[in-house]
């Protein structure tokens, strides 16, 4: 794979010097459009070509392999091209795009050039592009598209066979088609290998699935992307609110989705809410996007720097007791974030949900009980070595509450956050840990206190 992004890099820089189009689409030919992406991304991320030697060589490619390339570019440079394109153009581009992808380059276009642009496209490619590009980010119809194959119930095999012929150069599936009424209703869905395996005499109504699965145009992204991962679906069909078909969500976009989702809950458990491109994001977005949270912490921090205050006499009479502080509030942090990792990604994927929070709480204090045991083992030896029996005694017992504690709330936290209808990937490790170390502190002092 390497070696092919290199001979890619190699041929790519050759064509830059030379502009030769005839080579450029050999080159489109040769390997796969995404590997070329790639390699674009990288050379511009290096600076080895600059943005206007990219959109030079995008302009030297035919528009079908502009649309496909722009497929595959990362927002960021998508919006570099296409903002030193003019609009003829991009109106070509867009003529020939996956509807869904047109869609989502329109809504990111400068609101200026949007309807100069629209006034280039034939009516029904207009109504299309505004039709998905009026969904809000992050919904259903905001990912759908509306180029779906369709059949009619009273059709029989050969006439099937032959609508998705006619129709396969402009649909973006044909596995999977759609029988529909006059009024857009879905009655059911037909795959091709049924369609071919089934005898010619029978009707599309005779064989189709009258079992659907489907998500509302107006729901969030995300359900689109569980009902295909769920159900093992090529595509799932889209509903407006009056129940008609008004498009469908391929699986390509739907994992999109789901890499996506997974990248932004691993910012929000970090405590970092960024998703783009870390190569290619500004110091001052950096800081403004993690200032918060670690400002917000250290104010948090302040009640274990008061705990350990209060207990001041308590340490200067017991000075082996502070080597243990550290230990004992970081495993109180870290079993948090252990368990608030676990449910965070357990009520995303919906494996876990919120009546289940009781059954979970009585499950995570066994768990924790052991953890906590297994640990206070370990640490009241290192208690008995350093202080003796009374300071491997104090030790032991913090940690098997701590842990139990941490847990707790590490596990409590997410269903919390989601009953307030907010987000629980916000139940961050550096939130819990600084939870579990104020806790910690006031425990372990308050055990230790003659």
């Amino acid at each position: 794979m390497i070696m092919k992004l290199q001979k890619i890099a190699l041929e790519l820089a050759a064509i830059n010097f030379n502009r030769d189009p005839l080579n450029l689409n050999q080159l489109m030919e040769q390997y796969p459009i995404a590997d070329i992406a790639q390699v674009f991304a990288e050379q511009l991320a290096n600076q080895t070509l600059s943005e206007e030697d990219v959109f030079e060589l995008v302009q030297l490619m035919p528009i079908a392999r502009q649309a496909a390339l722009l497929g595959y570019f990362s927002e960021p440079i998508r919006e570099k091209v296409v903002e030193r394109m003019p609009l003829e153009a991009l109106a070509k581009v867009l003529q020939v795009m996956p509807h869904d992808e047109r869609a989502d380059l329109y809504a990111h276009l400068d609101e200026t050039r949007q309807p100069p642009l629209l006034a280039l496209l034939d009516q029904q490619e207009r109504q299309d592009v505004q039709q998905l590009a009026a969904y809000p980010q992050g919904s259903v119809g905001s990912i759908m598209t509306t180029d779906y194959a369709t059949l009619n119930a009273d059709d029989d095999v050969p006439q099937a066979i032959a609508r998705l012929r006619e129709m396969a150069n402009e649909r973006e599936t044909i596995y999977q088609a759609y029988v529909i009424d006059k009024q857009n209703r879905l009655l059911g869905t037909l795959s091709l290998k049924d369609l071919v395996l089934a005898q010619p005499t029978s009707l599309v109504s005779d064989i189709m699935t009258k079992e659907t699965v489907f998500v509302r145009a107006d729901e969030d992204q995300e359900c689109a992307a569980q009902a295909i991962s769920k159900y093992d679906l090529l595509a799932v069909p889209v509903f407006d609110e009056q129940f008609r078909l008004v498009g469908i969500v391929t699986y390509d976009d739907a994992m999109d989705v789901a890499e996506q989702q997974a990248d932004m809950d691993f910012h929000k458990v970090a405590a970092v809410g960024f998703t783009g491109n870390l190569k290619e994001a500004s110091v001052w977005l950096m800081y403004k996007k993690r200032v918060f949270w670690l400002v917000l912490l250290v104010f948090g921090n302040l009640f274990s720097g008061a705990g350990i205050a209060y207990f001041e006499e308590t340490i200067q009479t017991y000075v082996a007791l502070v080597f243990f502080l550290p230990l004992l509030i970081d495993s109180g942090g870290n079993a948090g974030s252990q368990s608030a990792t676990l449910m965070v990604r357990a009520l995303a994927t919906g494996e876990v949900v919120m009546k289940d929070w009781l059954s979970m709480l009585v499950r995570e204090l066994g768990i924790a009980a052991l953890l906590g045991a297994t640990m206070a083992i370990a640490v009241s030896l290192l208690g008995f070595w350093r202080g003796g029996s009374d300071i491997a005694f104090v030790v032991a017992v913090t940690m098997q509450i701590v842990v139990i504690i941490g847990c707790i709330v590490g596990m409590l936290l997410p269903f919390i956050l989601n009953k307030f209808k907010l987000d629980p990937a916000s139940a961050s490790a550096p939130l819990i840990t600084t939870i579990a170390d104020s806790i910690g502190v006031i425990i372990y002092f308050s055990v230790s206190a003659p």
